[in-house]
């Protein structure tokens, strides 16, 4: 049976390439995709979200609009990489879906209350507010959630800070409640996702496809490409999100380590960063695990062969 995921996220490059992901694979259920503010405010991830539906056909699947802001930080979000709309580059078609009249908090938790327990992986690919929120507000869903893949964080380096990642560090109050569950915890941070590179090597192999969301893919990739060279000096620009969709695929695609994994909240230098315990071997109670290695070409692999499936929707 496919595993039924909960796709939250904040398109986003990556959060489109994840969500295209997520409905041409044949492992994924993707039962609700919920946004939340990050890489661009609310309303416009929320937008884009809908637009990349329409990019993909992506029908009957709820789609519902989350936290407008971090729990107690102010709003900041990623221009610089992202642009303007929060997903510069193709034209983006008007959206045709209408959001599900719930908030995101609740969707989440109806949805994981609504199926059977151990069903429900979260799939969270931007800050964590929204799964926070949803512990928060529902208690029960934490031992029926079957898992928690996150891509953010890092054992090591960080992106917006030397030491943090950007969607931990926009609200670690939220990162810190979402570590410190009782859930199990996949952490498909930095480390692994500096590997995921959009070559262009890569990039024929998506124009190959020639159908109308692959040249979609390749103008968010050729955005990125760009503004990753000017901001943090890639040649080549790694694409996250889809790491942690890939990793539910098929889990033999990364080596993972249990670990267990803290967020700072009041270092001047480390404030959210994921702090990797790696001294000794994992205690029994351990519920976090972090990806360490990465098969690029068997990623790759997946999002071509997912948007393959996908095809050219009427």
């Amino acid at each position: 049976m496919p595993t039924q995921i909960i796709l939250d996220c904040d398109p986003g490059h990556d959060d489109a390439i994840a969500m295209l992901l997520a409905h041409g694979n044949p492992e994924i259920e993707l039962v609700a995709v919920t946004t939340v503010v990050g890489n661009q405010t609310l309303e416009k991830v929320t937008r884009n979200a809908l637009s990349v539906a329409r990019v993909a056909g992506i029908t009957g699947v709820p789609f519902a609009a989350g936290c407008v802001r971090p729990l107690v930080r102010p709003v900041q979000t990623a221009a610089d990489i992202h642009g303007e709309s929060g997903l510069d580059g193709p034209v983006l078609p008007e959206p045709v879906l209408e959001l599900d009249e719930r908030h995101a908090v609740d969707l989440i938790i109806d949805t994981v209350m609504a199926a059977e327990p151990g069903t429900i992986t979260l799939v969270p690919t931007g800050a964590l507010t929204n799964i926070a929120m949803a512990a928060r507000k529902e208690p029960r869903i934490v031992p029926r959630v079957r898992e928690v893949v996150l891509m953010g964080g890092s054992v090591g380096v960080g992106n917006t800070t030397a030491t943090a990642e950007f969607n931990i560090v926009i609200d670690p109050e939220a990162a810190h409640i979402v570590f410190s569950e009782s859930w199990p915890v996949t952490m498909v941070g930095l480390n692994l996702t500096h590997h995921a590179l959009a070559t262009p090597e890569v990039a024929e192999r998506i124009a190959a496809v020639d159908t109308a969301p692959a040249r979609f893919v390749g103008e968010l990739i050729e955005f990125f490409t760009r503004t990753y060279q000017q901001s943090q000096g890639f040649d080549a620009p790694p694409v996250h999100d889809p790491c942690a969709v890939a990793y539910v695929i098929d889990p033999s695609i990364m080596t993972v380590r249990r670990m267990p994994i803290s967020v700072e909240l009041s270092g001047a230098l480390t404030l959210g960063m994921t702090v990797a315990d790696l001294r000794a071997i994992a205690p029994a109670d351990c519920t976090t695990q972090a990806a360490m290695d990465l098969d690029a070409d068997r990623l790759w692999d997946l999002i071509v062969d997912a948007l393959e499936r996908i095809g050219d929707p009427a």
